[in-house]
């Protein structure tokens, strides 16, 4: 049904399920911290992790290489989505937070610009500051070089996505 973009869309699925397992952790220390922000980290960490797992067990595994072509559009749904996922908890956790500035937050994040529309960092809750802290750490590492690290575990080469990430030749 996706014919020759199923590799690339099997990987994003993986990835974005991967990424919600990342959110676990700010899980983990809104429990143990009672800051109010579990039940925001319960949807978004479900939701996340739902839908990449959906999106790869409807695409199904292919058995062959992901081409060049393929790599660029990683990219690019790497850079778009994730972020929407990232977002996620923030956006329902911070009610004055509209759905633009908190995708921003996390491109911001991810990219590790350290930008943000947020006021009062102080007092919002830990796992929320660390949600927001660990997103720019995950950016610093480089969500596609990570990618570029994971791909061939799952069975693809990473030499496409990494021209297609990369300057130059």
């Amino acid at each position: 049904m996706f014919g020759r973009f199923a590799p690339a869309l099997y990987v994003l699925g993986v990835l974005i399920a991967g990424f919600g397992c990342l959110m676990i952790i700010p899980l983990a220390i809104s429990w143990l911290t009672a800051d109010g922000a579990h039940d925001a980290y319960d949807e978004a960490v479900l939701i996340t992790i739902l839908c990449g797992l959906l999106l790869s067990f409807f695409i199904g595994r292919q058995q062959r290489e992901m081409r060049v072509r393929e790599s660029f559009l990683l990219v690019a749904l790497i850079w778009a989505i994730l972020p929407a996922f990232g977002a996620l908890p923030l956006y329902l956790h911070i009610a004055e937070l509209t759905w633009t500035d908190a995708y921003f937050e996390a491109v911001s994040g991810l990219t590790a610009t350290g930008a943000t529309v947020l006021s009062r960092l102080d007092q919002l809750p830990v796992s929320i500051n660390f949600w927001r802290t660990f997103m720019h750490w995950v950016g610093g590492l480089g969500v596609v070089v990570l990618a570029v690290a994971i791909l061939p575990l799952l069975g693809f080469g990473g030499r496409g996505m990494l021209k297609a990430e990369t300057l130059g030749r």
